[in-house]
């Protein structure tokens, strides 16, 4: 049976449905994930849970080693993974506790956070031009809406840098530009669960107007704690109905994303380089 995992904060494992709890300390070839994995069973299904900032959020977007949180994943059987992340709204109609299921992203970060697996001998082009798996994400928003969320389907996120928030001309700036929500976490996570060849989808939790508003509170750590709480509540009453929807087989071509995407000549790739990415590359080395 396929497993589910799913990325956000630490109390969105705390759910009474969830049944036969372990928790597992899994060692990747880069280094720490930001915590422990819980695994369980919730509405039949098995599950794979990860603090994104570890427990007690002590990891900065910035420092998160996502490389290793996606392969734990992947070293876990984990096919499809639902990702749950506050965001700022860059759009009038995208309100405080709505929820964004996003469909592109723009990176806005620095690029020191490593987003790919390859490298080191191996080089590989994934197609990420649609972002997120459209099975997946087209669950999250039919199961939000089927039980009374207001969910919007589709949009682009911005992915910036942190962990500082915007200033006002850049808040400005992405809103002329069209982007709807800001982030600091998911393309990260997009980018690597896509080399490993599972599904992604990702759960935008609107806390805040980002600080372009002239009329709403200039966005700060207790609106967004304050609003987290409530968004909480509502991305585990998403997840306990989404997962029922989630199928064993998988249609979409996120299953053979690096079939035709690692174009380094096999000869000459060491042991060494096939060991490290047997895991999420085995198959075609």
């Amino acid at each position: 049976m396929a497993k589910i995992g799913i990325i956000g904060g630490s109390g969105l494992y705390d759910m009474e449905e969830l049944k036969n709890i372990e928790e597992l300390e899994i060692d990747t070839p880069f280094g720490k994930p930001s915590d422990k994995y819980i695994t369980g069973t919730l509405s039949g299904k098995e599950v794979v849970f990860l603090p994104r900032h570890g427990r007690g959020h002590k990891v900065s977007p910035s420092e998160i080693n996502y490389c290793a949180n996606i392969y734990g994943m992947k070293k876990l059987g984990v096919e499809w993974i639902i990702s749950v992340g506050a965001v700022g709204s860059l759009k009038d109609d995208i309100h405080p506790l709505d929820i964004v299921i996003p469909d592109q992203f723009f990176d806005r970060t620095n690029q020191g956070r490593r987003c790919t697996f390859f490298g080191d001998g191996i080089v590989a082009h994934i197609s990420f031009a649609n972002p997120v798996c459209p099975d997946l994400s087209k669950i999250l928003y039919e199961t939000g809406k089927g039980i009374g969320l207001t969910v919007r389907n589709g949009g682009t996120y911005l992915n910036m840098e942190g962990p500082a928030f915007s200033t006002k001309a850049e808040s400005s700036f992405y809103r002329k530009m069209g982007f709807d929500v800001i982030g600091m976490t998911n393309l990260p996570e997009a980018k690597l669960a896509r080399e490993a060849e599972i599904c992604y989808g990702a759960m935008a939790m609107v806390t805040d107007y980002d600080c372009w508003h002239e009329t709403e509170e200039i966005v700060s750590v207790n609106t967004i704690i304050e609003n987290l709480n409530k968004n909480s509540e509502n991305a585990k009453k998403i997840i306990k109905a989404a997962v029922k929807e989630i199928s064993s087989e998988r249609k979409c071509e996120c299953s053979n994303a690096l079939a035709s995407a690692i174009i380094t000549d096999r000869s000459v790739i060491s042991r060494q380089a096939k060991d490290k990415l047997s895991i999420i590359a085995g198959r075609y080395l």
